[in-house]
């Protein structure tokens, strides 16, 4: 696949220079298809998303899926997905992403059940980091749940999806008033959408991920949206060691501050997050606690 000169007037990026050749198809979404692809100018195979024909004349569609790649463009973390560009070819956009061919996180927990705690918490680290490189650069990721968490060759874990992201840096993509995300991983405040949305709507988000790491569920389950949202907005979670899971009371302490309703009770950012989790995992495993966790947990 080449990328032939654009149509300076729709593109509100710069094209990248990249050329890739498709392989077999990963997977069709309600947006695009993503192929295997390879190319010259990147070190390992790629994911190649190309926008769907029959919604390419959606100007929605089209600002959203050029506003991710502008908005990767900006990030460069080892746990977030790394994004090679885009361009169009035959008339459709396409971008082009690292290849993560090991499964999502939803996908462990299905296949594998609630994860012990240190692993658990280590992985919580690794998302609390890409979280406040996004939140740095001005980005929200207003999504984050295990579908959108992947495992790279060497086991770490990376955020990818920024599809919904706000770019607080954009006036213009910022979805005044208008509720977005996902049911089970929202936080009270993009339910209700009427105020401002900061990277704490992430640090809730991250309560719900944990908790489903530790009890292979989400805090708050329902027959419809609304009885998920009523929950987010009004209901305490049940206790992770009340239901028998075995947990340390600060890692619990943790996930019940991530869960609080109210933003300004939460921690006071990614950061502080990462640290608590470092320090614990440094006074129970050493300050080699990556790799005494990988060479622990590595059969799970």
């Amino acid at each position: 696949m080449s990328t032939p000169h654009p149509e300076p007037s729709r593109l509100k990026f710069i094209p990248t220079a990249a050329t890739f050749r498709l392989g077999e198809p990963l997977g069709i979404g309600a947006v695009g298809t993503v192929y295997r692809a390879e190319s010259d100018e990147v070190p390992s195979p790629a994911a190649v998303k190309i926008l769907h024909p029959h919604i390419a004349h959606d100007d929605g569609v089209v600002d959203r899926f050029q506003r991710e790649i502008v908005i990767m463009k900006r990030l460069s973390h080892p746990h977030i997905v790394r994004h090679y560009g885009g361009g169009m070819m035959d008339g459709q956009y396409f971008y082009a992403m690292e290849l993560l061919a090991h499964g999502s996180l939803s996908d462990r927990i299905k296949r594998s059940g609630p994860l012990p705690w240190p692993l658990a918490a280590f992985y919580t680290a690794q998302i609390s980091s890409a979280l406040q490189h996004a939140h740095n650069h001005g980005i929200i990721h207003r999504d984050l749940k295990p579908t959108n968490l992947f495992f790279g060759d060497d086991g770490r874990v990376v955020l990818g999806d920024f599809g919904i992201a706000r770019d607080t840096h954009d006036a213009d993509g910022t979805d005044p008033g208008r509720t977005v995300g996902t049911y089970a991983y929202m936080s009270p405040e993009q339910i209700c959408a009427g105020g401002e949305i900061t990277g704490k709507a992430d640090l809730y988000s991250l309560g719900c991920v944990v908790y489903e790491m530790l009890t292979g569920k989400p805090p708050f389950t329902g027959a419809n949206f609304a009885q998920i949202w009523d929950q987010h907005l009004h209901a305490a979670p049940r206790g992770l060691r009340e239901q028998g899971i075995e947990c340390p009371e600060w890692l619990e302490h943790l996930v019940q501050q991530l869960l609080e309703k109210e933003p300004h009770q939460r921690p006071f950012n990614a950061r502080a997050v990462q640290g608590f989790l470092r320090d614990h995992l440094e006074d129970e495993f050493g300050r080699e606690y990556p790799q005494a966790i990988r060479d622990r947990f590595a059969g799970d």
